[in-house]
């Protein structure tokens, strides 16, 4: 068996890697970054945690892009280009092989995705993963939660709930065909963040977020901070085939409530309907609208004939009992 790396030659091993657009990398007590002109940083941290938010004895390359991928999708959200990142990393043990595959995961979605790994931290404690990712966008095109307004319609990328279908069926709490699964489980292990439709949206759409919590949970907070409501068409939801097999209430509380998808959701104005489909054909992101922004403060949940849900659809909470 390999000898554990001591700290330092961890860091040298696994993740020194040249940063090009830093003025100043891994290897000094703080890397530097220059803002261009014009450019504001948008700066988001994430922290996941082994049993909180993924399951003990996940796969390390798959690890590895998550921890990433979910931290990028923060930066869609706002329609900031990503530019570079740190890695704090609590390890029980310096496993070679583990951190192998743990780096490469997430290194490759660095590259495919333009960010640099700039700095961070490791020590030995339980296995815990915060990523902090840097990106640029002009102000004036933020994406920013406060900025819905009433007539906007709301739309939404991919098909959201199929990582909820993912969890319940590792859990135990339902059963999937294998067909079903092989769909369904890499939305959950691998999500793919959406930055190529955060950047196209620019311009065209007013506020965004990404759905981590739970779509109506993470759609409240766009509502509260732009003091306006929502009409969500609940069956107008774009399912998978593996999750529009499942029974109605099963589909709706996976796709309303159950979260870590890290799809865009998302307001603009009704009539630029077109700019919408065309920024999404330029992401390569199929996108749906599912309702629309009122000016009444409130959530109004309806199916597929106009009638109202009366059901309640908790979003995640990360000291709620698991």
């Amino acid at each position: 068996m390999p000898t554990p790396p001591g700290e330092f030659e961890l860091i040298a091993r696994y993740f020194r890697r040249p940063a090009p657009h830093a003025v100043l990398g891994i290897g000094d007590d703080c890397a530097l970054l220059a803002c261009e002109p014009g450019l504001q940083w948008a700066v988001s941290t994430d922290m996941l945690v082994e049993g909180r938010h993924f399951l003990a004895g996940a796969e390390p390359r798959q690890l590895g892009h998550k921890a990433l991928a979910v931290n990028l999708s923060d930066l869609a959200a706002m329609g900031a280009q990503p530019r570079a990142f740190t890695l704090a990393l609590a390890l029980p043990t310096a496993d070679p092989q583990w951190l192998q595959a743990f780096s490469s995961g997430m290194l490759a979605l660095a590259d495919a995705s333009g960010i640099e790994l700039v700095g961070g931290d490791t020590t030995r404690g339980p296995l815990n993963l915060c990523l902090t990712v840097l990106g640029l966008v002009p102000p004036e095109l933020a994406l920013r939660r406060d900025a819905a307004r009433a007539g906007d319609a709301l739309w939404v990328s991919g098909t959201p709930g199929d990582a909820r279908l993912a969890l319940g069926h590792l859990r135990g709490e339902w059963q999937l065909s294998p067909a079903q699964a092989q769909v369904v489980l890499p939305r959950l292990h691998a999500p793919q963040p959406r930055v190529g439709l955060g950047l196209a949206l620019r311009g065209v759409a007013h506020a965004a977020i990404d759905i981590s919590d739970g779509l109506l949970g993470d759609l409240g907070h766009v509502l509260r901070a732009s003091g306006v409501g929502a009409v969500v068409d609940a069956d107008s939801i774009p399912a998978s085939p593996a999750l529009a097999a499942v029974a109605t209430a099963r589909r709706r509380a996976c796709q309303l409530a159950g979260g870590d998808d890290y799809e865009l959701l998302f307001t603009a104005p009704a009539h630029r309907h077109a700019k919408i489909l065309q920024a999404a054909e330029r992401a390569r992101v199929p996108v749906a609208r599912i309702g629309s922004i009122v000016a009444e403060p409130g959530l109004q949940l309806r199916d597929s004939a106009g009638r109202s849900i009366a059901e309640h659809y908790p979003s995640f909470d990360h000291f709620a009992a698991s």
